[in-house]
């Protein structure tokens, strides 16, 4: 997700603005349309890349199989939707079934993005754990295109699956951490409705590099022609469409963001309108944290849930790999499983600097010159650096609209700076096939468990190398893109054998939700 914003002397009369604009959420896109006439085409204000270009690395330019790709995960977010809409319609709900049905028809409508092209759902589908769907995008440029094709964000799409579970951010001076939020750098805060998964998917529908809507108030004038628009009255009220439209709004939802600086709010509402407009982006935020919460997307159904409730047992591999999750390893400091009375989400809601090398990869490095709307996403170009929390903390206002919402909290940045939220560990292997590659940190930079584990136990190990060095992630590791706050604490050396790598691994893989335990053999 882009993080360029203003700073926090620059545009102060902008700060209570945050309503109307979102939070961004961990990249929520939806390509439908495809990037140009021919695949692999480089991007518009792509510079020329100095490094050699390998399978991995494109050089701003799209994998070859970036079309078909696409299209497929288009049509399965479109039959989603189609599916979601036949229960609503053919389905009595109860006020609980009907919170959640809304949700799920806001995450996979494309309608809801400049050109009418993006779900949120394009780069969060179930099957990979709600995060990226793509293997030729997260082999490649890690991020995902957003409504305007050539834009891509800075970060690895992050999952839903149990997002909803954060606390509102918050500072814990005893114990010097930053708690909660949504999003890598912690910015979906939850201060404004008490509820950062919410504040989290206002974000990308007017991020410029994600959904692109130039004014939130468009997420509300799409929605009063959707074909679902009676469920979002019976959910908030009949009256939730009672706005005024000007005559130009469709073609101001059409206009791709950012809007102009002189015209912050280019659909042109009365103030009663426009409070009533930001009541309707308030609820969107709030049905799809509903459904985001709902047994569908975070259901508590893993094999190590089974274990836990003593329905099935660990293999001997598996068990070696939980002990040394609880002991040697010290995974568990961070990635917490629960104390008594805690529902074990393998995540402790902080921050931290693991180290994790650059990755040139990332599309966001060769944006660095205006698109043909004259939009920069990156101004850094290939030089950016992305500093996480810190950034944050030192934005007056991001590109989706988050807010530092504690001046207070400025004067902390430092202290969080290159540091990105624990991600919860539960489905980090969910996949469609077992050979499916994913993508793993903020930025990507590793391609399977296995990598991660193996930087975890030898970062401060093994030699240094640089990119694309033979043994790189295997005999030697590249240096930290930002060594700022670096945890030397929990990684880094922690002493494992080979064996003990793949049995965390495996424990690991006991996270993935779906599971079912296997019949009882029956007895000769």
């Amino acid at each position: 997700m882009a993080q360029g914003g203003l700073t926090v002397d620059a545009r102060k009369d902008e700060t209570m603005r945050n309503r109307n604009l979102g939070a961004l959420l961990f990249g929520l896109l939806t390509l439908g349309a495809l990037l140009s006439s021919a695949a692999g085409r480089p991007q518009a204000g792509a510079p020329v890349a100095r490094e050699v270009r390998s399978p991995s690395n494109l050089g701003g330019q799209m994998p070859p199989s970036f079309d078909r790709d696409v299209a497929r995960v288009v049509a399965e977010v479109d039959r989603i939707e189609a599916d979601t809409l036949s229960q609503m319609e053919h389905t009595t709900l109860d006020h609980q079934g009907q919170v959640h049905t809304l949700g799920k028809l806001l995450l996979f409508d494309k309608r809801l993005s400049v050109h009418q092209n993006e779900a949120c759902s394009f780069c969060h589908t179930p099957e990979t754990g709600f995060t990226g769907p793509i293997q030729s995008l997260n082999e490649t440029t890690v991020s995902y295109p957003g409504s305007v094709r050539t834009r891509f964000s800075n970060r690895k799409p992050q999952s839903y699956m149990y997002a909803p579970f954060a606390p509102v951010l918050h500072y814990n001076a005893l114990q010097g951490d930053f708690v909660g939020g949504n999003f890598w750098d912690m910015r979906a805060s939850g201060y404004r409705l008490q509820n950062p998964s919410a504040e989290q998917a206002q974000g990308p529908p007017t991020n410029p590099v994600e959904m692109g809507l130039p004014d939130s108030a468009c997420v509300a004038y799409r929605l009063s022609s959707a074909p679902y628009r009676k469920l979002f009255e019976t959910v908030w009220g009949s009256d939730s469409f009672n706005i005024h439209w000007p005559a130009d709004a469709e073609k101001v939802c059409a206009t791709p963001g950012p809007p102009p600086a002189n015209d912050q709010y280019p659909v042109h509402l009365s103030p009663a309108d426009r409070t009533r407009a930001d009541h309707v982006y308030d609820e969107f935020g709030l049905a799809v944290s509903a459904y985001e919460f709902s047994p569908e997307v975070s259901p508590f159904t893993s094999k190590y849930d089974y274990v836990q409730a003593e329905k099935d047992q660990f293999t001997p591999q598996e068990k070696l790999g939980y002990e040394l999750f609880r002991g040697k390893a010290r995974c568990n400091e961070c990635h917490r499983d629960g104390g008594p009375g805690e529902e074990p989400l393998f995540t402790d809601f902080t921050a931290s600097n693991l180290g994790v090398p650059r990755n040139a990869r990332l599309q966001y490095n060769y944006e660095g010159q205006p698109d043909q709307r004259g939009y920069t996403p990156n101004l850094a170009g290939a030089a950016y650096v992305d500093t996480g929390v810190g950034s944050f903390l030192r934005t007056l206002q991001s590109d989706s609209g988050q807010l530092d919402p504690d001046s207070e909290w400025i004067k902390l940045a430092p202290k969080f700076e290159a540091k990105f939220q624990v991600p919860t560990l539960r489905n980090a292997d969910m996949r469609p096939t077992p050979d499916f590659v994913k993508a793993y940190m903020h930025n990507g930079y590793f391609k399977s468990l296995k990598e991660v584990v193996h930087f975890y136990n030898t970062r401060d190990v093994l030699p240094k190398c640089n990119a694309a060095d033979p043994g790189e992630k295997v005999t030697c590791w590249p240096a930290p893109e930002d060594s700022t706050n670096l945890n030397k604490r929990q990684l880094g050396n922690l002493k494992l054998t080979d064996q003990e790598e793949d049995a965390l691994v495996a424990f690991l893989k006991t996270l993935t939700d779906g599971y079912k335990v296997p019949s009882p053999r029956t007895e000769k």
